[in-house]
């Protein structure tokens, strides 16, 4: 059994569950709820990044981050469904998830900003940047959103609105409707969307 690390709200990890599920592996991962700022938890010996998700294979090898892990998922299950074995595919899917996951990590660091310093050390300038790394990622989906391939690509991007509506109460939406417009069809086309939404 492969044990993935994560937490209900982490949008990479959310893109490894997708993922799982749409290559038919997720009867064989176990999913450990990780707390990253836990001293004690385990993620910290697995992974010395402390970091989510990672994965614990059968052999005792960890991989981490979610690129890693979702490519080797892709391995695992053949090759080429959701990482394109042709190279113009290959490239504009793997592309399409560095923007996404670009977009995560600005989300994320403007939550973490948030959560973790206290009001009066708030950097406006940094939080700045982060939302200037949000707008221009939306702004570039928007005028070109993903195709219906479900790559991992699209699962990315996926993943990074689902994280914008959790925490910024998807005020990206009234902005973004051809974005918005393409998630509710991704929604429709993936049921590991759904099932894999944070409570």
């Amino acid at each position: 059994m492969l044990i993935l690390r994560s937490s209900p709200a982490s949008p990479f990890g959310r893109k490894v569950k997708i993922a799982a599920r749409v290559l038919g592996l997720d009867d064989r991962i176990e999913i450990v709820k990780t707390d990253t700022t836990a001293a004690d938890d385990p993620i910290r010996t697995v992974n010395p990044l402390g970091k989510i998700p990672a994965l614990e294979l059968e052999d005792g090898t960890t991989l981490f981050d979610s690129r890693v892990i979702v490519d080797y998922l892709d391995h695992l299950a053949g090759g080429g469904r959701l990482i394109p074995a042709e190279p113009k595919a290959r490239f504009a899917a793997l592309r399409l998830q560095a923007l996404a996951d670009g977009l995560m990590d600005a989300a994320l660091l403007t939550v973490y900003e948030g959560r973790f310093r206290d009001e009066a050390m708030r950097s406006q300038t940094w939080l700045a940047l982060q939302a200037g790394k949000i707008d221009r990622a939306l702004a570039a989906l928007e005028a070109e959103p993903p195709s219906r391939a479900v790559d991992v690509g699209a699962i990315a991007v996926a993943c990074a609105l689902g994280y914008l509506d959790l925490r910024f109460q998807g005020t990206w939406r009234a902005t973004h409707p051809r974005l918005a417009a393409w998630l509710a069809d991704f929604e429709k086309a993936v049921p590991a969307y759904d099932a894999t939404r944070p409570h």
